[in-house]
């Protein structure tokens, strides 16, 4: 992509948009859910908040604002590389803000692609079946423009297949663990759906407010299914001026 293609994406509203996304998802990063099996890496509040970011904006500036608040969070806690799990820790997010973004034939490649890497380890074999997990992105494709809890369901266990196909070639983990962690997967998988479609609705109705009392003038679009009855009002009122 070149500057001028980027630009397209650049926005000075998307710039403004990207720099609150970035000082929101900072503070979402410290605040722990679950430490990660094998990591000093844990899950966090973050991790039910950042796949909206390309809603909002598209996935380019989406993936650009998330990879932002990592890289500002990795420096704020030292830039130590000495753990594997928290380089790791950068990629899976990208993912699943594209998945939530827009709907695209990248949604299918990437858990196709994750479930391949998982079986093609020799512990990945034994445990084939984890990676069933990562059909449900696949599943959720096909609603996820019907429903917003399918697509948040779509999202996170796409950040989860990329997660998992790199945890298991990074970390000798043995089956035994990958057999544990099904209910655990199950249970946080469930949280995070549930985060981050609440996180959507909450920003889009709070992005509503400050558009209606003038605060701010947003340059791009909300969903406005999303929205209160009296926001929707407002919404329609302005798209007819």
């Amino acid at each position: 992509m070149n500057m001028k293609h980027l630009s397209q994406f650049i926005t000075k509203k998307n710039l403004l948009f990207i720099a609150v996304f970035v000082i929101l998802g900072f503070i979402a990063l410290q605040i722990p859910v679950t430490q990660l099996e094998g990591s000093r890496a844990k899950f966090t509040v973050y991790d039910a908040f950042a796949p909206i970011a390309g809603s909002f904006i598209g996935s380019v500036p989406g993936v650009i604002a998330v990879f932002l608040m990592q890289f500002f969070n990795f420096l704020a806690h030292g830039a130590h590389v000495d753990d594997a799990g928290t380089i790791i820790r950068f990629f899976p997010m990208l993912f699943a803000v594209a998945y939530f973004a827009r709907k695209g034939v990248f949604n299918l490649i990437v858990p196709l692609i994750a479930i391949i890497a998982f079986i093609a380890n020799p512990i990945g074999r034994e445990v084939w079946y984890f990676t069933l997990f990562w059909t449900i992105p696949i599943i959720a494709y096909f609603l996820r423009d019907r429903f917003l809890l399918v697509r948040a369901l779509g999202s996170t266990f796409t950040a989860h297949a990329v997660g998992g196909a790199l945890w298991i070639w990074a970390f000798s983990l043995p089956a035994s663990v990958w057999r544990s962690l099904i209910p655990v997967v199950i249970q946080e998988r469930l949280l995070f759906t549930f985060g981050i479609a609440a996180s959507l609705i909450i920003l889009t109705n709070l992005l509503g407010v400050l558009e209606k009392r003038k605060i701010l003038k947003l340059g791009f679009h909300i969903d406005q299914k999303y929205l209160i009855p009296a926001l929707k009002e407002n919404a329609a009122k302005t798209s007819l001026s």
